[in-house]
């Protein structure tokens, strides 16, 4: 596919995305409990998010230097910079690892680029300049874009999130090699424009997020266990699982929050293994009312809005390229 045909391809289904925007935010979304704003001003674009030993720790979007802010949430300041050679492409995302050191993706590719992309792994709350381990990636079916790194908190194994509308799910060897390019391995599809991710402590359960929903997951049949919708923040690109299970979101933003997000009962209890597995075709919220409002229910006006609005881009750009 060309250039042009994957930008009016982009074009042709982002109004109806952004129909579904519209409608999730006229649901009710738990809104989340404050645990700490950044304080530092050099945390303005906050992408990517981990808790470990009480600590926060994240990383600016593209266009920063390499560095990873290490933060107490007693008051939000940063405790540690954990800094590197080199010049990023495009970080986006952090992973813990079972190690203790923490897994920093250089994985963002916004126009599907690149010929590999780049880990570097660090250690945790180390404050000054260190030498990362880095290991390079390559997809099996050409470029993405991808914001979501996850590490499962047993194996180590390494999975990458296609940010796209039809999400992918990819793998990497459980044991990464430092001197040749890993392959990665598509496991299956979940949910689309995913911005971050994480594990529990489990194993068993994962979760994406976009920027006004998440979406919970088994581990390794990825089934979908439960979604909710996340608080309106400016531009949520973080999310974050503790060691007790507790979910943390973060966004873009200077000096924008970081929230400790409430759950359903029966999706707690999922996560935690304390009920048999929901039936999927069960709403997993606690509020009965809930269930009346789906994809396939959500108020028409949103997707007859968007849908004309894609009508409208295409039409316009199309009449652009016609020759003069």
């Amino acid at each position: 596919m060309s250039g042009l045909e994957k930008l009016l391809a982009g074009l042709a289904v982002l109004p109806f995305g952004l129909g579904f925007a519209l409608t999730a935010d006229q649901s009710d979304a738990d809104d989340g409990t404050v645990v700490f704003s950044f304080s530092d001003p050099a945390i303005i674009e906050s992408s990517g998010l981990v808790v470990e030993q009480g600590l926060f720790a994240t990383v600016n979007d593209s266009g920063d230097s390499g560095r990873v802010f290490t933060v107490d949430p007693a008051d939000g300041s940063t405790v540690a910079v954990t800094e590197w050679d080199g010049e990023p492409e495009d970080v986006e995302a952090m992973a813990p690892m079972p190690d203790g050191d923490v897994l920093v993706g250089d994985i963002g590719d916004n126009n599907a680029v690149r010929d590999s992309i780049e880990l570097l792994r660090v250690p945790f709350g180390e404050d000054g300049p260190v030498d990362p381990i880095t290991y390079d990636l390559v997809y099996p079916d050409g470029a993405h874009d991808a914001e979501a790194l996850l590490v499962h908190p047993d194996t180590g194994q390494v999975m990458v999130v296609a940010k796209e509308f039809i999400g992918r799910l990819y793998a990497a060897p459980e044991k990464l090699d430092k001197d040749d390019p890993n392959r990665l391995e598509m496991l299956g599809e979940v949910m689309p424009i995913a911005t971050d991710g994480a594990f529990f402590p489990d194993g068993e359960h994962f979760v994406l997020r976009g920027y006004g929903s998440a979406t919970f997951y088994r581990w390794p049949s990825l089934d979908e266990v439960g979604e909710i919708d996340l608080p309106s923040q400016p531009q949520g690109e973080g999310i974050a699982v503790g060691a007790d299970g507790a979910v943390y979101v973060s966004s873009e933003g200077a000096d924008s929050e970081v929230l400790r997000i409430g759950l359903p009962k029966a999706l707690r209890a999922e996560l935690d293994g304390t009920t048999a597995a929901p039936d999927r075709d069960v709403e997993t919220t606690e509020d009965p009312a809930a269930d009346d409002e789906t994809d396939a229910t959500r108020p028409f006006w949103s997707w007859a809005l968007g849908g004309a609005a894609g009508v409208v881009i295409l039409l316009v750009l199309l009449r652009s390229l016609r020759p003069r």
